[in-house]
């Protein structure tokens, strides 16, 4: 056999080889806090992305929306769930990032997420405005629903200093604590119903805290992508009116220098078992390739801007 010859099939099992490890290492995926909706997404992919994708194995990761994103800049995720806001303001390099996102890549757009505000029926709280003097208890630093609370302060004029107590934890933390009566207040950003308030309604009356108009149109002037959103009617115990609040995305990132083909192949695996993610978020029913590549004001990532022209969506 000539040298050429050995030459050329060297190249063709080295070649094979490394498209093969692309898929055989483990996939690093960043979800979110117990009792929200990410965490069990996180896992109804891992199911997916393993049943379909050769060779791949997916490590869920718990994190948070602003943490994901943080972690797949440095390397240290290779997916994660985020929002559309704070995704933004790291490409842009806006507080709460201290520099430009540069690796930090959009897959998919899943569902809307919405802001919540829930306080106590006896907690005097009708409005933002109200919360003056009372107890906070909201997701811990490095989540976008804590980042959302303290643009709302700032909204309103005030700061956590201006509040009687903050604490900062999970979601079951937040709930214990209400039922206790050690916090009039609750803040969340997740999909509705969020298992936690029913949580809360169910051992005590709440209120959902509609954001005016007026509260709205300052917190688009700390970040434009906030949306209006609205809860629906009914989606709570004793909530007889739909309720105005703050809305955004949640999308699924990846590091811009991973393997082309795999999130491909990821992305190209997960349209089609939209039915499966909806059993665990009812949202992510209505996705679709048209929808998941609505444009966020994140780069798309390669692998999925093949996916989306294949389907002629993009």
């Amino acid at each position: 056999m000539s040298s050429t010859v050995i030459r050329t099939l060297a190249a063709g099992v080295l070649a094979a080889g490394f498209a093969a490890s692309a898929h055989a290492d483990n996939i690093k995926l960043m979800t979110g806090p117990q009792g929200g909706s990410w965490y069990p997404l996180g896992g109804a992919i891992k199911n997916i992305v393993e049943s379909n994708v050769s060779g791949s194995s997916v490590q869920v990761l718990p994190g948070a929306g602003i943490a994901n994103v943080k972690a797949v800049e440095a390397g240290k995720a290779d997916f994660g769930f985020a929002n559309s806001v704070s995704t933004v303001d790291a490409i842009n390099g806006k507080a709460p990032f201290t520099e430009k996102a540069v690796n930090v890549c959009n897959v998919a757009t899943l569902y809307p997420q919405y802001f919540q505000i829930v306080a106590l029926k006896d907690s005097g709280i009708s409005t933002p405005a109200d919360v003056k003097g009372k107890a906070l208890t909201t997701q811990k630093k490095g989540n976008t629903g804590e980042a959302i609370t303290s643009h709302l302060m700032q909204a309103y004029g005030m700061s956590y200093d201006d509040l009687s107590r903050v604490s900062y934890g999970s979601y079951t933390d937040s709930v214990n604590q209400l039922k206790d009566g050690n916090a009039d207040w609750f803040t969340l950003g997740t999909t509705v119903p969020a298992g936690a308030i029913m949580d809360l309604a169910s051992a005590r009356d709440i209120t959902i805290v509609p954001v005016p108009d007026d509260g709205l149109a300052k917190m688009k002037e700390i970040n434009p992508g906030y949306q209006r959103i609205m809860v629906p009617a009914g989606s709570y115990p004793g909530q007889a009116d739909a309720v105005p609040t703050i809305g955004y995305s949640t999308h699924i990132i990846a590091r811009c220098d991973l393997d082309e083909q795999l999130v491909y192949d990821v992305l190209k695996n997960l349209a089609a078992s939209v039915p499966d993610l909806a059993n665990v978020a009812k949202a992510v029913g209505k996705a679709d390739p048209k929808s998941m590549a609505v444009e966020t004001g994140v780069p798309l990532h390669k692998g999925a801007t093949k996916f989306y022209k294949e389907k002629g969506v993009l």
